[in-house]
């Protein structure tokens, strides 16, 4: 899933994108129209950060949900180990402390720009 650094695919991507950057800095022009102009230029494809964002939160729901399936079924005297009880509710307590602490540094570095003079 995670693709190495030094890649070819990745090496002409952060390529066409540090040209784009420096050709848009220096002329002003419009980043698609030095895309277009570039031969061979690989294009990256686009993230949606909410899309993103939804998808880490739904894998944290995911968690504590099987993690309450377990506890239940535990209590309801079903033949599930304890030690898989205590697994799941840490995993479940350890991806919503972390996703907690993103949400907080996201907040951190909203305020900061808010609060940035223009």
């Amino acid at each position: 899933m995670v693709e190495k650094v030094t890649s070819q695919a990745n090496i002409q991507a952060m390529l066409h994108t540090l040209r784009s950057h420096q050709a848009q800095a220096s002329a002003g022009v419009d980043p698609s129209a030095v895309q277009a102009a570039m031969p061979g230029a690989v294009e990256t494809p686009r993230t949606d950060f909410g899309a993103l964002v939804r998808n880490a939160i739904g894998e944290v729901n995911a968690l504590q949900g099987q993690s309450r399936a377990l506890q239940a079924a535990y209590d309801s005297g079903q033949p599930v180990p304890l030690t898989e009880v205590v697994l799941g509710m840490q995993k479940s307590s350890l991806a919503f402390e972390a996703t907690l602490q993103i949400r907080n540094k996201m907040l951190k570095a909203y305020e900061e720009i808010i609060n940035m003079p223009v």
